[in-house]
């Protein structure tokens, strides 16, 4: 699990990176209004649940990836919330071209942060499929559960005479 943790945060890292990247080389955009940095920490969030933890290209894990996606837009929204209203880091990064700021308003810093938050939640909420037959462990208990179901007997209760209970044959059911 801490290995899966890890790889989901540099993932995250890496993904929220390239996002920058496009916001502050490809838009121009160096810092955040509040209304954009909202915007643009949703759509982290769609693309960290589209590819983090089980992708969308994955055996059926169309399904899965755009609940995280839809989930994913929610949290990262509610995370630069957090960020802009708690976290006052000044930071100066214009010597690399991404601006000088609060943390939260500077593209470069917030969403990867964001992502690398929300890829390493999905990346360890992952649980891998068993090896060798391909099932997951959750399928052999279900297996389990209906072998046991096709035993129930009924039971006479107290209420029933005696008789009614000695007529009545294992396994076999009878109409009241």
């Amino acid at each position: 699990m801490i290995k899966r943790l890890l790889v989901g945060l540099v993932l995250g890292l890496v993904m929220g990176s390239l996002v920058a990247a496009v916001v502050v080389k490809g838009l121009g955009l160096t810092s955040f209004s509040p209304a954009l940095a909202y915007v643009f920490a949703a759509a982290t969030g769609v693309i960290v649940g589209l590819v983090a933890g089980k992708p969308i290209w994955a055996q059926g894990g169309q399904i899965e990836a755009g609940l995280k996606a839809g989930f994913g837009a929610l949290v990262a929204a509610g995370l630069m919330y957090a960020m802009r209203r708690w976290l006052q880091l000044d930071v100066d990064l214009s010597s690399f071209g991404a601006g000088a700021g609060s943390l939260s308003e500077l593209p470069a810093t917030s969403l990867p942060l964001i992502a690398a938050v929300l890829a390493g939640f999905y990346s360890a909420d992952n649980t891998p499929e068993a090896a060798g037959d391909g099932k997951t462990e959750s399928k052999p208990r279900l297996a389990a559960k209906k072998e046991g179901a096709g035993n129930k007997m009924r039971v006479a209760s107290s209420e029933d005479d005696e008789d009614d209970a000695a007529d009545v044959l294992p396994g076999k059911r009878t109409k009241r």
